[in-house]
């Protein structure tokens, strides 16, 4: 079995309402709490970085499998949307909600476009950070399919 570590390097100077930063491969940016939430807002936040991963996830898990079923894709993008809930000072991860688009070339078949169906579907499954939230955020998919006219 092959295993994969990914390290981040953390650097946070003290208080709530300070700005740190993370180091991780690629992924180097400032940290902060969002203004949403009373703080000052620069750089990423763990919500944003929740989202990041969950979505670039589903996206690259379902242009695998796109690719693999070889249906006839012209462009796809990915809209997604988190909800936290504050309520009493408790922060909830409630939601994340991913809103796929993807056009097919003009060539694609009735039984392609039910394969992409099902697809988008099971990409969310797929994605390893859907498995690693599971049970504890509910993700949705509201999906927009097209085929270019011919």
């Amino acid at each position: 079995m092959a295993k994969h570590n990914f390290h981040l390097t953390a650097k946070w100077p003290g208080g709530r309402n300070s700005v740190g930063s993370i180091e991780a491969g690629q992924l180097n940016t400032e940290i902060s709490i969002p203004p949403e939430m009373d703080g000052p807002g620069v750089g990423t936040n763990p919500d944003e970085m929740l989202l990041g991963a969950a979505s670039t996830c589903y996206i690259i898990t379902l242009a695998a499998m796109i690719e693999r079923a070889e249906l006839p894709l012209h462009k796809m993008g990915l809209t997604s949307e988190g909800i936290v809930d504050v309520t009493n000072g408790v922060i909830t991860y409630e939601e994340i909600i991913h809103r796929p688009s993807v056009v097919l070339k003009e060539d694609a078949t009735d039984e392609q476009i039910e394969k992409l169906e099902q697809l988008i579907e099971k990409a969310e499954s797929n994605c390893m950070i859907s498995r690693a939230v599971k049970g504890n955020v509910t993700i949705s998919i509201e999906a927009h399919i097209e085929v270019l006219d011919s």
